[in-house]
C-alpha cells in the first residue's frame, strides 16, 4: 500500500510557512513579527533585525526596537524606511528606534489584502508541486497494481484539497482581520 505520511509532512511544512508569511502582514496592531522580514546592514553583512535589536509592541500603535549596539541605530531606522511594503516611518532618539504603527486607511486595508492573496497563491502552488511530485513516485512505482495507483493518486488529491481549504480558511481568517476596523 502507499503510505501518504511523507507527503502530509511536506504539505504541513507549506502551511508552515505559509502561516509564518502571514504573521508578516500588516492587520492594524503593531506587533513584532510585522519586522520580521527585515535585514540590516550590520558588521559589514546582511542580518535580520531580530538578530540586532530586540523589537517590543509598546502598545497597538507603537513598536519599540532596542538594538543590542547603538552604533547600529541609524541602519535599523533606513532598513525599516527602505521596506516599503510596509509603509512605516520610524523616528529614533539614540537609543531605541520607534515605529509608530498608522491607523489603516480603506484603500490601505484592501491593498493588504491583496498582497496576502498573493502569498496565498504562492502556497497553493506549493501544495500542487508537492502533489505533482507525489504523483510522479507513485508513477515510478512498478510494484503497484493499477488499483493501487489510483487509489494512492485519490489520497494525494484529498490531501491536496484538504490543505488548500486550511490556506483558504487561514487567508479568509486574516483577511477579516484586515479589514475589521
Amino acid at each position: 500500500m502507499f503510505d501518504t505520511k511523507e507527503d502530509r509532512k511536506k504539505m504541513e511544512e507549506v502551511i508552515e510557512r505559509f502561516d509564518n508569511e502571514m504573521k508578516k502582514v500588516r492587520t492594524g496592531r503593531a506587533h513584532p513579527d510585522m519586522l520580521a522580514g527585515i535585514k540590516v546592514e550590520s558588521y559589514g553583512q546582511m542580518m535580520p533585525l531580530n538578530q540586532v535589536a530586540n523589537i517590543t509592541a509598546a502598545d497597538a500603535t507603537l513598536l519599540v526596537v532596542t538594538p543590542f549596539d547603538p552604533a547600529n541605530i541609524k541602519a535599523i531606522s533606513e532598513a525599516i524606511r527602505a521596506d516599503q511594503s510596509l509603509g512605516l516611518n520610524p523616528a529614533d532618539d539614540g537609543r531605541v528606534v520607534r515605529v509608530p504603527i498608522p491607523a489603516l486607511t480603506e484603500e490601505r486595508r484592501k491593498e493588504i489584502v491583496k498582497q496576502a492573496s498573493v502569498k496565498v497563491e504562492e502556497a497553493k502552488v506549493a501544495l500542487r508541486n508537492k502533489r505533482e511530485d507525489a504523483r510522479k513516485a507513485i508513477k515510478a512505482a512498478a510494484e503497484m497494481s493499477e488499483d493501487i495507483k489510483k487509489r494512492a493518486e485519490k489520497e494525494i488529491d484529498d490531501l491536496t484539497k484538504e490543505f488548500s481549504d486550511k490556506i483558504e480558511a487561514a487567508f479568509k481568517e486574516k483577511s477579516e482581520e484586515i479589514m475589521k476596523i
